[in-house]
């Protein structure tokens, strides 16, 4: 009875040692297949366009620029990314607990709260990762270090209004000098002041008040060259005006001085061709011009009568029209005389 019972259980024993030979056949499959997962998972690392990645090799560091999918060792290379976009930071943003990194004290003794905002970007992902630990932190204490320099050295009224601009160019460029003497693979881009006021409401409404003083007087100087501008080129035109007007005036008096000139040379022509005739008749005109009324009448021994006064004038026509309505109108006043006589 015992070696019948023997003989029924030895199928299930054979059965048993079938499922876990297979059993263990199947564990192998999965191991293998996930070692090879591993190993393919761990074959190769994508690149994105704003990162850089540094493959180690046996501790050599190697950096790898190009976007994309890229090859390495499994467990014998490894890979660090490394951001190379423009990254930034706050230094001296006076929230609580953190006054101490905004205040500062300028070169005339005053306390002034300055926020500044520093932009920077990985230039070489091998030094960024191996030459410092916290090349940000670093970064940090130097712009931290320039910018107490730099503001200690100007005037609370220079930070809060007109050196701000200054600054910011001294502060940048002290900062990229010392990050190439420290070599650590990061760049400053750029570093400005977000905020600058003075640590009590008073002081502040104070520098408020100067700012806009400054505004107003920017405006009124604004102002007044809009005014200038306006009003000179009418003065301008008034000067032309009068220049042009004391010019025609000039050529007027000249051309009256170049007619009476003619004039005196014709009469001295008439004087030097009969100089006792031209005496006598330059009498007569005279006595014509001073006496308009008196009419002269010759009367020759033979009884005849001539008129001596008025005369033509012999030097021109128009002074010849003048004379002659002057001499009309005297001899005419001297005719009415006689008649009442």
């Amino acid at each position: 009875m015992f070696s019948a019972k023997k003989n029924n259980q030895a199928p299930f024993d054979q059965l048993k040692k079938v499922n876990a030979g297979k059993g263990k056949a199947a564990a192998r499959i999965i191991v293998v297949i996930v070692v090879l997962l591993v190993l393919v998972m761990e074959s190769y690392y994508s690149i994105q366009e704003e990162e850089q990645a540094v493959v180690c090799t046996f501790g050599s560091p190697k950096a790898v620029t190009t976007p994309g999918l890229h090859f390495k060792i499994p467990f014998i290379q490894t890979v660090d990314k490394v951001n190379t976009t423009i990254q930034g930071f706050s230094i001296g943003y006076h929230a609580e607990g953190e006054e101490d990194d905004a205040m500062m004290i300028t070169s005339d003794y005053n306390f002034i709260f300055v926020d500044f905002y520093a932009e920077y970007r990985v230039t070489d992902p091998v030094k960024a990762l191996y030459a410092s630990h916290d090349p940000e932190e670093i970064l940090k204490n130097i712009a931290q270090n320039c910018i107490r320099t730099t503001i200690g050295s100007y005037s609370v009224d220079s930070v809060l209004t007109t050196g701000k601009n200054e600054i910011q160019s001294n502060i940048k460029q002290m900062i990229l000098d010392k990050l190439e003497d420290y070599d650590i693979g990061i760049q400053l881009v750029n570093i400005t002041i977000q905020d600058a006021t003075p640590p009590t409401t008073e002081v502040e409404n104070a520098f408020k008040e100067v700012e806009t003083a400054k505004q107003g007087k920017e405006t009124a100087l604004n102002n007044a060259n809009k005014y200038r501008n306006e009003q000179i080129p009418n003065a301008e035109a008034e000067a032309d005006k009068i220049l042009q007007d004391a010019e025609a005036t000039k050529q007027e008096r000249i051309n009256e001085a170049n007619g009476q000139a003619a004039r005196f040379n014709s009469m001295y022509q008439e004087y030097a061709k009969y100089p006792e005739v031209t005496k006598k008749r330059m009498f007569y005109e005279a006595m014509e011009h001073i006496l308009p009324e008196v009419k002269v009448v010759i009367q020759s021994k033979d009884g005849s009568m001539s008129t001596v006064l008025p005369l033509d004038s012999f030097v021109s026509d128009e002074d010849s029209s003048d004379d002659a309505s002057d001499g009309q109108s005297g001899q005419a006043q001297a005719k009415e005389a006689t008649e009442e006589d």
